[in-house]
């Protein structure tokens, strides 16, 4: 059986070492998070997942869920119990405004819980991250009225929440979709057609489900122009805010899935189902984006969260599995042979999984920072600069968390051999969970093209330049730190490939396009490379000031200074093979035709 132990002490050193979450006292919800109250925040939530949430993952992948007679569906024995616990701990409005029912703590905060929820339970996870997400664009677009009438029972979780946008004749392009929505003459609308690949759509744990779904009003401009949003409650709410009578919309069917077997992916059908609009009419993909850019976050966490748990379980499985001796004399010479953690190779597969995962910590809370930035700050080029960030980094956090949680969970099921092929060791279910990540949310490759072609020339490359600006200053701070010297050169060789691959697509990219395209997974792979090596870089210079400092265990400081020159040796340099691929351009990518393929 599968465990798990939330990484609590490594988020405190991050929040409270590394970004110096106490210096945004000033926002607001910020000085409510005392030290106390965050230890004691993320103690809770790390509890909550390893209790209830994670003895119910490899069951629920086992079981999956059922869609009855009528429509309605059955989520895993054990998963309700889980949620209801979820719920009433208040963890759906961690960050919500209280006036909506929730506490108003920092979202950063949120997303630490939101990678322990991933990593003890994908699949349940996502009925309440979609939730969260759902709130997140009624808060930002949602009238006052919805505001009332939604709100306050999701932040419960009494209600849940999804996000309606796929067809089954499109995916990422959602110009082409065909729901429509006629006005009843009453302010609300009559939503038809079907859609696709709705995560939690239909279940059993909560008693309404509120959908968020685009769709064209008849007559509205072709394309995504045209698009607008809706807010469609599988339950009509009376004016007391009881649930009402059955809307016009149900599951058609459950998917059959690689993975996440315990979450109801359905399709979804809408027959004449009363909606009403959220936002501008034509307007809905702007209110979306709010739901979408929260979700690729989150996707970015989970694909995290896989690599953890992936990793904790093979570190486990490598101290007690005995096989061969190791190459510099045996190590326990009183067993028949040596546990197979004395092997380099060994030692490389873990080290790599580990010290990604430490780096994209720190990356994932540094982007959730942000957004508090963001949406609390009352200082206009503060929230400026943030939202810049955000901007940027969203894709980066997106795609390569989840390609290289992917790539990880992988690697540690290579490490159990033969069991990790079979189902009840549990590393199979991490590899098929993690795999989703890639896909959904926007493909990764749409990820890397969102990045290359909208996010790096926006307001004339003004967020990239501030983030080579930020990197470069820190190694010439540091530069004569004799502590941070192992990072900081590494550091300053993967920045100036970065800045070389942005130069060369600057050149090369205008004029041929297909030179964008062809180096734009390259390149947000070696964007995040920078990434994580400027954040290995704070986390070494704040490990090595608690060591001079003598505060915390010397033995943790040390283990992150390891494993920081770890990663800026043996991954970091793989900038310079991500620049050499860019630089190839796209002739031989593009050379073929069609027919030869």
């Amino acid at each position: 059986m599968p465990s798990y132990r939330a990484p609590v002490e490594d988020v405190l050193f991050l929040l409270n070492d590394v970004l110096g979450i106490h210096r945004h006292d000033n926002l607001p919800g910020f000085a409510d998070a005392s030290p106390d109250v965050i230890e004691a925040v993320l103690s809770e939530g790390g509890k909550l997942a390893e209790e209830m949430l994670a003895p119910v993952n490899l069951p629920g992948d086992q079981e999956g869920c059922a869609r009855n007679a009528d429509g309605s569906v059955a989520t895993p024995k054990g998963f309700k119990a889980a949620y209801d616990a979820y719920a009433a701990g208040g963890w759906m409005g961690l960050s919500v405004p209280e006036e909506f029912g929730g506490q108003g703590l920092p979202q950063i905060l949120n997303t630490a819980i939101q990678e322990f929820a991933s990593s003890a339970n994908l699949a349940l996870a996502m009925y309440p991250g979609l939730t969260q997400g759902a709130i997140a664009a009624l808060l930002v677009h949602g009238s006052e009225e919805q505001k009332k009438t939604y709100l306050p029972k999701m932040v419960q979780g009494a209600w849940t929440g999804t996000m309606n946008l796929t067809e089954p004749h499109c995916g990422t392009d959602l110009g082409l979709l065909k729901t429509k929505a006629a006005p009843n003459g009453d302010g609300s609308y009559s939503l038809t057609g079907t859609k696709i690949f709705i995560s939690a759509g239909e279940h059993d744990m909560s008693e309404n489900i509120v959908h968020l779904v685009i769709a064209r009003i008849e007559g509205a401009p072709a394309g995504t122009k045209g698009i607008s949003l809706f807010v469609v409650p599988k339950f009509l709410a009376n004016a007391d805010g009881s649930v009402g009578e059955r809307n016009g919309v149900s599951c058609g069917s459950i998917e059959h899935k690689m993975g996440i077997h315990g979450n109801s992916t359905c399709v979804m059908n809408y027959d004449g189902a009363k909606g009403w609009l959220v936002g501008e009419a034509n307007r809905g993909l702007n209110a979306m984006f709010v739901m979408m850019n929260e979700a690729r976050l989150a996707v970015g966490v989970q694909g995290l969260g896989q690599s953890e748990v992936a990793y904790q379980n093979a570190v486990a499985y490598a101290k007690d599995r005995l096989q061969g001796r190791a190459l510099t004399g045996a190590k326990a010479p009183e067993k028949a042979a040596d546990p197979i953690i004395v092997h380099p190779d060994v030692r490389r597969t873990l080290m790599q999984i580990r010290a990604f995962n430490e780096a994209a910590r720190a990356l994932v809370l540094w982007t959730a920072l942000q957004s508090d930035i963001v949406h609390r700050s009352q200082d206009a080029k503060e929230r400026q600069a943030a939202d810049d960030h955000m901007g940027l980094m969203t894709p980066v956090v997106k795609g390569v968390l989840t390609d290289k949680g992917f790539e990880n969970a992988v690697a540690a099921q290579q490490l159990f051999g033969g069991h990790g092929y079979i189902e009840e060791w549990g590393m199979s279910q991490f590899v098929r969970d993690a795999r989703i990540a890639m896909i959904y949310e926007g493909a990764n490759g749409i990820q890397a093209m969102d990045l290359i072609g909208r996010k790096l020339p926006k307001d004339g490359g003004r967020a990239m330049m501030t983030f080579l600006g930020e990197v470069q200053t820190f190694i010439k701070d540091h530069n004569e730190d004799e502590a941070l010297k192992a990072f900081t050169g590494p550091l300053q060789a993967a920045l100036n490939d970065l800045q070389g691959a942005t130069m060369w697509f600057m050149q090369n990219a205008m004029a041929k396009p297909d030179n964008a395209g062809a180096g734009a997974t390259d390149y947000m792979h070696l964007l995040g490379l920078v990434a994580m090596g400027y954040m290995w870089a704070r986390i070494a210079k704040a490990a090595a000031a608690r060591k001079r400092e003598g505060t915390g265990s010397a033995e943790r400081m040390d283990a992150k200074l390891v494993t920081g020159r770890f990663y800026m040796e043996r991954m970091l340099p793989e900038t310079a093979v991500r620049l050499a691929r860019i630089k190839v351009g796209a002739d031989t990518t593009m050379a073929l035709p069609v027919e030869a393929f």
